[in-house]
């Protein structure tokens, strides 16, 4: 599992950079102490780097 953790990471910050990262990183610590405030502001986050280029 942390290999596969591990892959993603690195996938999303070449594909969306510093703030990808930062937005998975969000994910990840609103998960593991569930606090939906984090969970939702990096949701936010790639949510807005993936549809940028279509807005």
């Amino acid at each position: 599992m942390p290999v596969l953790a591990l892959f993603v990471e690195q996938l999303v910050q070449w594909r969306y950079g510093v703030a990808g990262a930062v937005g998975l990183l969000l994910i990840s610590v609103g998960f593991e102490t569930r606090s939906h405030r984090a969970l939702s502001a990096g949701a936010v986050l790639l949510a807005l780097l993936v549809a940028g280029p279509a807005l």
